[in-house]
Formats: structure tokens, C-alpha cells, sequence
């Protein structure tokens, strides 16, 4: 069991009352919940802080209480009185309902109905419960298939031993390991066990199931929940099932509290384009289920998907520089408090050099993690790291939190520094990869995208230096001596990378698109480059290509040659806004929007091919910052916003769809208060009105109330959609 790993303890008269199914309470649909027929072969995730249930749409299950994996390989098997078949239900699966808060799959047969419920309680193991309403009595078999493994790279135990241990009402499942400490429980309330092999039987794996009977005049009205728990004794096991199932109704309504005011105090948007809207609304939601407990602490995982045979959940466990590209979307949407916990974990692992994380397992105290090659892998996270502090006191105003992380600040940009083997100014991969983790014929010793961030963060430092009154940092980079290193005019293009003697990797690619990416830079030469980044040439049907579809080395199922990441569409969108192309910033940046509604409901995935519509079978669907890809855009380049909250000052500069009359922000952050921007069409102007919950001055000057803003030139057109999968 993790330390510090809640066991809900009830009075000794309820937990004398052993495990019952629960009578029905009220599953209300979210105004935002995603219904579709159901995929048998596409994901879904549920995540929470302490737990995770990830599958796929024919209802499989496999269930994590962090940072171990119980069981998975759900199956459910029904047979109906009087008709003699066995009827595979997860065959069955019709449709799915995803909420905010729970996840449903329902298996629709001519004599039955079963619902499979799945929901995380907010601090609390990961819950199944079953809703079933049958025309007669039915039989339905539970089985699945014991883990007990410790998250990636933790040691672990063999296949678990199941013992049943019998009540008088209702059993249950311990899963025993090799280490007596470590143990697992399952229970399903009123089921009885399935197989259960004697001794004297010839050595073989047996299914572990429930049985279940279901008698429609007696049950109509009852959940049946499938119950997870991990302990080291037998009494503390029972102890835990059972106070989870007495609390179930009450835990399950906090959860559906928590969800159904989320967006009291957070961003949202009302335009003509609902799809639109939600999207942003799953983003910051997608975002929010990557919080993770770890011992007293709160960080953020990087994305989720189905471990198979692995220990791995896709990418669960901490990452620096994920968490650094999400967090410009949670400070953005009025997070802060968030923002800080995230960036205060990072903080405390930063190395004593400065150089910030760039992976951090669940299991990392289980295992001698620093000597991994993983901890410290990435020189991305350093100048991220620096760049997201100074977006967040754009938005906070809290200059107490930089002077308190002055420290942290100034190694990280000395780390930096140390790092120039060439002499020539520029941050380089001499510690650490840049972006790519592998790049033929070998790795580049310097990249312009780690170029372009190395700018964007030494500019940073000085204007943060100046902020709270310290000593000028030693220079760094301008965005111009990156500009002047990388661009080639025989291309007209920015080149991938720099080797040591200055001649250039000249692969055409996206990477130079960061440089636009806190507002305060560009490349000066771009125009070429981004005709080309809209251009099929780059431009699939669902995002960008990192490398031109012309170049030798395009390779569209490759993890860095030529997929399509929506991070990179992302990136690539913030920049076309900023550098006045609206059409295809807007194109991009609904591309990322659409696929909220593609795979992992709800969620953004984490990559797909550069030549047929189909993420990778291993692309993390439930992915952190590809749901970021659709906030930083919309935010930042389609509403055109930009923080000073040290000065009471929200700029605006919108690039909003023709068919769009209006558009409306509610709860921008800007400090401590909260704006509502109104957007409206006037003639060739779009007028932005703001409406605040205090009153902002600043020097004596008040608010300015309404804007009148000149429409662009080039406007954004509406109707947007994704391609059949398969497409090219």
C-alpha cells in the first residue's frame, strides 16, 4: 500500500454488516458528456488522483491503485434462465457515456441490459459498479486476471495467488504476492466464487471470477460494485472493501460535486460553435485527471493508455517538461494554485546544478532513480522551466512566489549558461536531448528548438531579474543571434540543427515554431516557412507533420520523422496567430479540438500517423499536453490574450471566425480577480467589453471597460472537421 494511501474507517456497527450491494442512487448526466456508439477497439480512461481504470470500448478493464496495478482483463459472461447459450456480454457493449467524473458502457442484449459504471472518488481506490436490468433471472460471471505489479520500475513479484476468504454474506478475493506486505483484495458483494482448483489438481492457471446471481423481482433496484483494495494483512483488506462499500453513494456523490462545479472558478467559452466550446472545457478536464498524490505531495502525469502485459500505464509518472508545456494551459484557465503545486515539485527535484527533471516514476522511492538515465535525460525542462514561472506571474501577479524560487531560478539559468561548448552564445544538447531522443545520422549537437527557448528564457530571466531587483543575469541568447545562426537562404528556411562547426542540419521541420511561443519573439525571415507549414507539405487532415513529407528521412510511423503530434499542432498554431495567419492557425488549432471527440473520448492522444488517419497503436490517448495544444492556442491566439496582472493589464488581440458575431470568456484570470470579455462583430471592429468581480487600478488609472479592434485582413473560416479514419 503507498504510504499515506486512505482507508475510509467506518463505526464497528457498519463494518459488522459485511459487503452489500448498494441501492440505486441518481447517475446524472453532465451537460458536457460525450455519448457515442460504442468502439470495441478504441480506449477510454479514468483517471484520479489515486487511481486509474483504462481500457477499451468492449469494456475491458484494467485497474491501478498507484502506483499498482491490481487486475485487468475484465470479461463478463451472462446466462439467462431458460436460454441455454452463454452469451459473451463484452460482445455486447452498445454505447458509452463519458462524464466528467464516470465513465459508462452499456451491453445492450434482447433480455438484458447491463450498465458498467466506473468513476474515481477523489481520495480513494478506483470503483466499477454494475447496473443490470434483466427479463429473468440471470447468471453473470466476472472474471479477470490478477496483476498485482508495481508501477515501471519497481521489482516485482510473480503472478499473484487468489484465496477466497468466505463470509457469511458476501466473500471475497485476496491476491497474494511473494512479499507479505504486499497484497490485493477484490470483492464483489452477494457473488461467490468461480473456480477454485484444489490442491491435489494438476498445476495450471484458472480464471478468477465472480458468480453472481441476479433475480429481476428482488435486485431491480440495486449496484453491484466492484470492489479494489490493497493491504498487508487479511483484517486490513476487509476493512477497506468494506468501508468503501458502505461509502460508495456518498463518495461517489463528492466526486460528482467536484465536477459539477469545476468550472465555477475556471475559463470557459460560449461561442456559436458548441463542439468548440466543450473541447475546451474536456481540455482543462483531460488536464485536471492528470493530478497525481505522491506521499504528501501533488504532481503531474504525463498521459495514460492501456499497460498489456507491461507496468507501465503510458506515460503515468511525472515528466518535466510535459508538465512545463501544460502549465501554460492551467495558468491560462485560472489554475494557479495548481500551477504552483506543479512547478513546486519540480523545484524540489531539481539538481543541485540547476538542471530541472525530466521523469520521475511512481515507484522512483522504490528503486536507486538516480542512477537511472532517466531522471535528468532532457535539457528542454531547464529554460521551460524558467519561461513558466514568468507566464505565471503574468497572470498571478505573485512576485512572492518568484522571490521565494529566486534561487531555483538563478541555477537553472547558470545550468544554462554552462552549457555553450562552442562559444557561440546558444544553450546546446551537450547535457541532455533537446527534442528529439534519437535523429539520423546521429544526434544533433545543438537545436533550434532548444535555440529558440534558450532566447525566450534568457529574456525572461532578465525581465524577472529586473522585477524583484536583483543583479543583471549574464546574457543569453537573443531571439536575433538564433535567427542569424539558423536561417538559410538558399531554403528560405530555419534549419533543424547546428553541428559543432557550424554547418546546419538544413531538414526541414516545425521546430522552429517554439520561437513564437511566449509572445515576445519571432523568426524574421518566416514568411516561406510558414506557407510551407500550411501546405500539405506539412499540413495533414488532423495536424502537422514535425518533418516535411519531401525530406529522405520522412518516415510517417516514426516516433520523431514524421508523425503527427498535436503538440506539435499546437505549437505550430500559437505561431501562425501570432504571425498574422489566422486562417491556418485557426485550422490547425481545430484539428486538436476535433480530436477530443476521436478516440480516447474526452482526451487528446498523443500521436498519429503523418499519412493515414490512425494514432499509433501505442500513442498514449489519454495525453496531457496534447489536450494543452487546444487550450494555449484558443486562449492565447484565437481570443488573443496576454497577462499583466502586475499592472492590472489584459491584452487583447483576437482572430475570431467570420461566421463568429460574438464570442464570450468567462473567469480570466487576471491576479486575484476574475474578467468576463465580451466579443462582438461591429462593422469591420470587434468590440471586446470586460467585466470584472473588483475594480482594477492600477497608479491611479482605472480599467479601461471596451475595446474597439480592427479586423484582420485574413479572418478564419468556421465548418471544421476530421477526416474517416484511414484517410489520407
Amino acid at each position: 500500500m503507498p504510504p499515506g494511501f486512505p482507508i475510509l474507517l467506518l463505526a464497528s456497527a457498519s463494518l459488522a454488516m459485511g459487503l452489500e450491494p448498494v441501492s440505486r442512487f441518481p447517475l446524472l448526466p453532465s451537460p458536457i458528456a460525450i455519448s457515442r456508439v460504442a468502439e470495441p477497439a478504441k480506449p477510454y480512461t479514468v483517471a484520479g488522483e489515486r487511481g486509474l481504470l483504462v481500457g477499451h470500448q468492449n469494456g475491458s478493464a484494467e485497474t491501478w491503485i498507484f502506483p499498482n496495478k491490481i487486475f485487468d482483463g475484465l470479461q463478463l459472461t451472462a446466462e439467462l434462465s431458460g436460454y441455454p447459450v452463454p452469451i459473451d456480454v463484452n460482445t455486447q457493449a452498445a454505447w458509452i457515456d463519458v462524464n466528467p467524473g464516470r465513465t459508462t458502457i452499456t451491453y445492450s442484449h434482447a433480455a438484458f441490459t447491463i450498465r458498467q459504471h466506473m468513476f474515481v472518488p477523489r481520495s480513494a481506490a478506483p470503483v466499477i459498479f454494475f447496473e443490470i436490468d434483466s427479463i429473468r433471472p440471470l447468471t453473470l460471471t466476472v472474471r479477470f486476471t490478477p496483476r498485482m505489479e508495481r508501477m515501471w520500475p519497481a521489482s516485482n513479484f510473480g503472478r499473484p495467488s487468489a484465496e477466497w476468504v468466505a463470509r457469511e454474506k458476501s466473500g471475497f478475493y485476496i491476491l497474494h504476492t511473494d512479499n507479505p506486505q504486499f497484497s490485493g483484495a477484490v470483492a464483489l458483494p452477494r457473488a461467490k466464487p468461480g473456480i477454485l482448483a484444489p490442491y491435489q489438481e494438476r498445476p495450471k492457471t484458472w480464471p478468477v471470477e465472480f458468480i453472481l446471481e441476479f433475480d429481476p423481482r428482488r435486485d431491480q433496484s440495486l449496484f453491484y460494485p466492484l470492489l479494489v483494495a490493497t493491504g498487508s494483512s487479511n483484517e486490513e483488506l476487509e476493512r477497506s472493501l468494506e468501508s468503501q462499500n458502505a461509502a460508495l453513494g456518498a463518495a461517489y456523490q463528492t466526486n460528482s460535486d467536484y465536477w459539477t462545479h469545476f468550472f465555477d472558478t475556471r475559463l470557459t467559452a460560449d461561442t456559436p460553435d458548441e463542439k468548440f466550446n466543450h473541447a475546451l472545457r474536456w481540455a482543462e478536464i483531460s488536464i485536471d485527471q492528470s493530478r497525481v498524490r505522491f506521499h504528501d505531495e501533488t504532481g503531474m502525469v504525463a498521459g495514460y493508455y492501456s499497460s498489456g502485459d507491461s507496468a507501465r500505464p503510458g506515460f503515468g509518472w511525472f515528466f518535466g517538461r510535459d508538465t512545463l508545456w501544460t502549465l501554460y494551459a492551467v495558468s491560462s484557465y485560472g489554475d494557479l494554485s495548481f500551477t504552483r503545486t506543479a512547478l513546486e515539485f519540480l523545484i524540489k527535484r531539481q539538481r543541485d546544478d540547476g538542471k530541472i527533471m525530466h521523469e520521475h516514476s511512481q515507484t522512483a522511492d522504490l528503486v536507486d532513480w538516480k542512477s537511472t538515465p532517466y531522471f535528468y535525460a532532457s535539457a528542454d525542462s531547464t529554460p521551460l522551466f524558467i519561461m513558466a514561472m514568468e507566464d505565471y506571474l503574468n497572470i498571478s501577479g505573485d512576485l512572492d512566489s518568484i522571490r521565494r524560487h529566486w534561487r531555483s531560478l538563478s541555477q537553472a539559468y547558470k545550468f544554462m549558461r554552462a552549457h555553450d561548448s562552442d562559444g557561440d552564445g546558444i544553450y546546446e544538447n551537450t547535457e541532455g536531448t533537446g527534442w528529439v531522443e534519437g535523429w539520423p545520422p546521429k544526434m544533433p549537437h545543438q537545436e533550434i528548438y532548444l535555440a529558440a527557448l534558450d532566447a525566450q528564457a534568457s529574456a525572461s530571466m532578465a525581465r524577472l531579474a529586473k522585477r524583484l531587483g536583483e543583479a543583471k543575469p549574464v546574457a543569453g541568447p537573443a531571439m536575433s543571434a538564433v535567427d542569424r545562426a539558423y536561417y538559410d537562404p538558399s531554403t528560405h528556411f530555419y534549419a533543424f540543427s547546428r553541428n559543432p562547426d557550424r554547418t546546419l542540419d538544413k531538414t526541414a521541420t516545425v521546430f522552429p515554431s517554439v520561437a513564437w511561443w511566449d509572445g515576445t519573439a519571432s523568426l524574421s525571415n518566416a514568411g516561406p516557412m510558414l506557407d510551407r507549414w500550411a501546405s500539405p507539405e506539412f499540413s495533414t487532415g488532423w495536424g502537422t507533420r514535425d518533418v516535411s513529407s519531401r525530406e529522405p528521412l520522412y518516415d510517417p510511423i516514426s516516433y520523431h520523422q514524421g508523425s503527427v503530434w498535436p503538440l506539435y499542432t499546437g505549437w505550430v498554431s500559437l505561431a501562425e496567430f501570432r504571425a498574422g495567419r489566422a486562417a491556418s492557425g485557426y485550422r490547425h488549432l481545430m484539428q486538436n479540438a476535433d480530436l477530443t471527440y476521436a478516440q480516447d473520448l474526452g482526451a487528446v492522444t498523443e500521436l498519429l500517423s503523418g499519412e493515414f488517419f490512425q494514432p499509433f497503436g501505442r500513442s498514449s490517448s489519454h495525453q496531457t499536453w496534447s489536450s494543452a495544444m487546444v487550450l494555449s492556442p484558443a486562449l492565447r491566439g484565437l481570443f488573443g490574450l496576454g497577462w499583466d496582472a502586475s499592472h492590472n493589464r489584459l491584452n487583447v488581440d483576437p482572430h475570431l471566425p467570420a461566421a463568429w458575431d460574438h464570442a464570450t470568456l468567462h473567469n480570466v484570470p487576471l491576479g486575484q480577480a476574475r474578467l468576463d470579455l465580451d466579443y462582438r462583430r461591429t462593422g469591420k471592429s470587434i468590440v471586446v467589453r470586460a467585466s470584472s468581480d473588483v475594480e482594477l487600478c492600477h497608479a491611479g488609472k482605472c480599467a479601461m471597460r471596451e475595446l474597439a479592434i480592427p479586423i484582420d485582413s485574413e479572418e478564419p473560416s468556421a465548418p471544421h472537421s476530421l477526416p474517416t479514419p484511414g484517410s489520407k
